[in-house]
């Protein structure tokens, strides 16, 4: 799968999310277990999705569209919340805090 992103947005996702999306680009590539949501408040122009799983310095929240068959875009890409946390936990059975 391809990755891609614009280079100006992740510049500023970094000042102020301190994630660069070649980081979060991890979730993508990597094999672990993510939930993945449809982003139907703002798929008006193109389909967006929300996913979100780990990646090595923690959990992150990455918005996403899908350009052509296996190249995804990323659009932001953030910390996961204290309740985006526990809707991840939940989705992998997990209700233990």
């Amino acid at each position: 799968m391809k990755v891609t992103w614009d280079h100006v947005k992740n510049l500023a996702n970094q000042k102020t999310h301190g994630i660069s999306f070649e980081e979060a680009r991890e979730l993508f590539t990597s094999r672990g277990d993510c939930l993945e949501i449809f982003d139907e408040a703002h798929s008006d122009l193109e389909d967006r999705f929300i996913s979100i799983g780990p990646i090595r310095r923690g959990l992150v929240l990455v918005v996403w569209t899908e350009r052509d068959e296996d190249v995804v875009r990323i659009i932001s890409a953030r910390w996961a919340t204290r309740a985006e946390q526990t809707l991840f936990r939940e989705y992998l059975g997990d209700t233990h805090d």
